[in-house]
């Protein structure tokens, strides 16, 4: 009987050498808008948050054992002058649930909004519910907007005699266009110092004083300073509805951002994925495997005479190994002279070099200081 055993093993060798990187000016760079880059202080969501009463289930609500049900019933009921204690409350055709929507920095009465909506008791299903008109108040506990409406489920759950069958999540669901703002809230973009204040997504220094130069360039004056690496300080040409022109045309203007070079690497799936521009010093890769093989074949020695043995002898058996190493010559997937890291895994794939080990490489050349970038490992 003959066993092989077979153990491949990847060897990359990395030759770079030191010279300098040419990088990409800004103006072969595609630009972005600013208002696709940051936002001004004082434009944010606000965030929504009640409780209510679902009705009109089919007896997939909370169960008498949730007090707190109970007594939402008892306290709604009661606004109808129908005086109920909650202890007599035994439907399961209700459940209480948890409201959350997200209120717009610009909003008036009137607006709509989408709303979500979760069980917060036993309820084994929304579907076909109806919510009753609640309340949605803001950090400050004031009134912002009103809800109501049929709840839409992306689920279901049937249960009978021990059997299950489940989709999703039956106890969260939606109501679009649920709720109506009663306050009306306005962004107030001006500080108490007057100024107006750009705070960028990502802070970069070089990407704020960008921002900065563009805006006093397209202003035709020094009205922008870069405080830091995230926020910009603008002074308003004007006051009131100037202010609003103001940031409509700041908003227009096109700058090009500076980036943090990043090859993003998905183990579990084998992705490599790296800006098409970013470039590594010139760099030789040398790929190759060594193979190792292992042969053992198994005799039996038994006596010549097995039925006249002694009570002693018995059958043995012998395994012979050989050991073959096989070390093809190395060979050079690609030379590359200042390139991309996507010219670089294009050619690599090319050369029939699988994923695993294009990762492998680019962790190589990373280690040996030809790739600046930062690698993101997921």
């Amino acid at each position: 009987m003959v066993t092989r055993l077979l153990i491949p093993l990847l060897a990359a060798l990395v030759l770079v050498c030191a010279q300098p990187i040419h990088a990409a000016t800004a103006e072969t760079l595609s630009t972005v808008r600013l208002k696709d880059l940051g936002r001004f202080l004082g434009s944010r969501d606000n965030l929504l948050v009640g409780y209510g009463v679902v009705t009109g289930l089919s007896g997939s609500g909370d169960t008498p054992r949730n007090v707190a049900t109970r007594q939402a019933m008892s306290n709604m009921l009661s606004r109808f002058d129908i005086v109920l204690p909650p202890e007599d409350i035994q439907s399961r055709n209700v459940a209480m649930v948890m409201i959350t929507a997200t209120l717009p920095p610009t909003s008036s009465i009137g607006d709509k909004l989408d709303i979500n909506v979760t069980s917060t008791g036993d309820a084994r299903s929304l579907a076909g519910g109806t919510l009753v008109m609640a309340e949605l108040r803001g950090p400050d506990r004031q009134v912002y907007a009103l809800a109501q409406g049929a709840i839409t489920v992306g689920g279901y759950r049937f249960d009978a005699n021990g059997n299950l069958r489940q989709k999703n999540h039956p106890t969260t669901g939606v109501v679009p266009d649920g709720a109506i703002v009663e306050t009306d809230v306005q962004a107030d973009l001006v500080g108490r110092d007057g100024f107006l204040r750009f705070v960028l997504r990502d802070a970069d220094a070089t990407t704020a004083e960008r921002i900065a130069g563009e805006i006093n360039r397209g202003m035709g004056t020094h009205v922008a300073d870069a405080l830091n690496a995230r926020t910009v300080r603008i002074r308003p040409l004007g006051g009131g509805n100037d202010t609003n022109m103001l940031v409509a045309r700041i908003e227009g203007l096109s700058v090009v951002p500076d980036q943090v070079s990043r090859v993003v690497i998905n183990e579990r799936n084998g992705t490599v994925t790296a800006g098409g521009d970013l470039r590594i010093s010139p760099v030789a890769i040398s790929h190759g495997d060594i193979r190792v093989a292992v042969d053992t074949e198994y005799s039996a020695s038994q006596p010549e005479f097995i039925g006249r043995a002694g009570a002693g002898v018995r059958s043995i058996v012998i395994g012979n190994s050989d050991l073959r190493v096989d070390e093809p010559g190395q060979q050079v997937a690609g030379t590359f002279r200042q390139t991309t890291v996507g010219d670089l895994v294009l050619a690599l794939s090319k050369s029939n070099v699988s994923t695993r080990d294009v990762i492998a490489i680019l962790q190589s050349i990373k280690a040996a200081g030809a790739l600046h970038a930062d690698i993101v490992v997921q």
